[in-house]
């Protein structure tokens, strides 16, 4: 049991929101909440098992942050087979981030 939180970039998250599981954090290099949220994913990474966990960079990644409509970050998509089950907008806590995977 555990995953390990890895960053891509806007082509990866189009091929990877298809296979299973997938949670992706869409975040800012300049943004403390973001930062912090990092730690957390990394915590949660330990607990969980069948989910991806990604980081995108929001700055960096303009097409795939216009593709899913997220306005601010972190914003946090969790998806299921290519489909996407819920979001959740600024810095969450483990507790719930294992309720938003599922």
């Amino acid at each position: 049991m555990a995953v390990e939180v890895r960053e891509i970039n806007g082509e990866e998250l189009e091929q990877l929101v298809n296979q299973g599981k997938v949670l992706v954090d869409f975040y800012s290099k300049t943004c403390g909440p973001c930062k912090m949220l990092s730690f957390v994913l990394k915590d949660v990474a330990k607990s969980v098992d069948g989910v991806e966990i990604v980081t995108i960079d929001f700055d960096t990644n303009k097409e795939a942050v216009e593709r899913y409509g997220v306005e601010s970050y972190p914003t946090m998509i969790v998806f299921s087979n290519g489909q996407e089950v819920t979001r959740v907008k600024g810095l969450q806590q483990k507790p719930k981030i294992i309720q938003i995977i599922g």
